[in-house]
């Protein structure tokens, strides 16, 4: 008899904003048997499930999956590859699941990490990707302001190591976004004031939630703890300021 499965779902809820999940995420939730989400080792908070719980059926067990937040690669390779085999054993028993991600499942998301396990040890699990709307997409809509036009060029890049990644394009993208911008401004304002960038650029934190601020001088983000969800988007001085949309 022929092994019954499920199906895995990776779902994409937004960035902050509850409004902002798709109809198609949230058709999904209202039938899955689990969800799945991952949580710090320190905690079991959950920002995507904040956002998605009005869409998941009571009775729908929730499981919290830890990561560890430490840039160690061995314990966080080992994190992927159990959570894998935990997410693998239940889509195999017939479960179907949902993985929640902030943003969108397939832009610097867990979900990323942990489907190329599940891709390793169970290459035929059944798994469909929901994209979200991303934090700089969002943040874009904020500010009234475009990502590209016309021939323009973006740079996606993570601001974890700072603004090395503009440097090594010479200056060349006409717009750059700096995600997971909470570690190193300094050398990010650095990067951006020799591309002549900085005074067209500006900060966003906690897009779409009750804390959100709109920072115009990256410089002042230096100056303080700048928080966990912390993007820039900078333009070229031949464009407009992205707070001036």
């Amino acid at each position: 008899m022929k092994e019954k499965r499920g199906t895995l779902y990776g779902i994409g809820v937004g960035p902050g904003d509850p409004g902002l999940i798709t109809l198609k995420a949230v058709n999904i939730l209202n039938r899955v048997d689990l969800v799945y989400a991952a949580a710090s080792t320190k905690n079991a908070y959950s920002l995507a499930v904040n956002i998605a719980k009005p869409h998941i059926p009571d009775d729908t067990p929730v499981i919290h999956l830890r990561f560890p937040m430490t840039l160690e690669a061995a314990q966080t390779r080992k994190a992927w590859a159990e959570n894998a085999q935990v997410i693998v054993a239940a889509v195999k028993a017939g479960k179907n699941a949902a993985f929640l991600t902030l943003g969108d499942p397939m832009t610097y998301s867990t979900f990323g990490y942990v489907l190329k396990n599940i891709r390793a040890i169970a290459p035929d699990l059944p798994v469909e990707t929901v994209p979200g709307i991303t934090s700089y997409q969002a943040s874009a809509a904020r500010l009234n302001t475009p990502l590209v036009e016309g021939e323009e060029s973006l740079l996606i890049t993570s601001g974890v190591k700072g603004g090395d990644r503009l440097r090594a394009m010479g200056g060349k993208p006409e717009n750059v976004v700096f995600l997971k911008a909470y570690r190193n401004v300094s050398d990010i304002s650095s990067a951006l004031e020799e591309a002549d960038m900085l005074s067209t650029s500006v900060g966003i934190t906690h897009c779409g939630l009750p804390e959100e601020e709109i920072v115009t001088d990256i410089r002042q983000l230096a100056q303080r703890e700048p928080g966990y969800w912390t993007l820039i988007i900078a333009k070229h001085r031949n464009g407009k300021n992205p707070s001036e949309g």
